[in-house]
């Protein structure tokens, strides 16, 4: 006979589960509709604008050098391991889980306040723009607001974190610097000069040290919580 512990447990596994196979499924979907778009010389969603004047090579190259794309497809990863395994631990996991938090609330947050009065989308790259800025952020987000796993972040686990999106920056401008192309409006060193899009970059790495400083508070007193749930036998 089981325990209503074991069962509130359960029932909470079950539904992390699906939480993040369903979020798995939109990041897919939106990733498919996206390579397909720019493989035939259609619209990059994180642009707005026609890949059709560059050769395949090039638009593939910059699409996976969207800090938006490398953070959906950390996500991905991510909730697909909760889904086959809702209570996953690990070292490198805990940093690709903080990764995925990070890169795609930032994703969101960026893209609703500097990007989206930027461009319009319309068709199959409206789908897959939602998807990339809008549905992946807040579900991934609230999934960890509600299934964690939690405990997860230490200070080892965030300062890991960090080494990708610091290395994402110094790729970016490394490659504008030999390409002439930024991913961002806000990066551009061509449009801006270094001092803007340095601050600009400033601004952004700010905004991701308090993000990673409040997700690691909030992980501490919801696991307390979760622990005392989880002790009570509460749903």
């Amino acid at each position: 006979m089981s325990s209503p512990q074991r069962d509130t447990t359960v029932r909470g596994y079950a539904w992390s589960r699906a939480w993040h196979a369903t979020l798995a499924v939109v990041v897919l979907v939106a990733l498919v509709i996206q390579v397909t778009l720019v493989i035939t010389g259609g619209t990059d969603v994180n642009s707005g604008r026609s890949t059709q004047h560059l050769d395949v090579g090039t638009r593939l190259l910059r699409l996976f050098s969207y800090f938006t794309i490398q953070s959906n497809l950390i996500v991905l990863v991510a909730a697909v391991s909760l889904a086959l395994r809702s209570g996953r631990d690990g070292r490198l996991w805990r940093v690709v889980r903080l990764d995925a938090l990070l890169g795609i609330v930032i994703t969101g947050i960026v893209y609703a306040t500097v990007l989206a009065n930027l461009m319009e989308h319309e068709g199959a790259a409206a789908w897959a723009n939602a998807g990339f800025h809008y549905v992946s952020p807040w579900l991934t987000l609230l999934g960890w607001l509600l299934f964690g796993p939690r405990p997860r972040i230490d200070r080892a686990t965030m300062a890991w974190a960090l080494a990708w999106p610091l290395a994402w920056i110094a790729y970016t401008f490394a490659h504008g610097a030999v390409s002439g192309w930024y991913p961002y409006p806000f990066l551009d060193v061509t449009a801006l000069g270094y001092a803007a899009a340095l601050r600009n970059t400033a601004v952004v790495v700010l905004v991701a040290l308090v993000l990673v400083a409040v997700l690691k508070v909030a992980d501490g007193r919801l696991g307390v919580v979760t622990r005392r749930r989880a002790a009570s036998g509460a749903p």
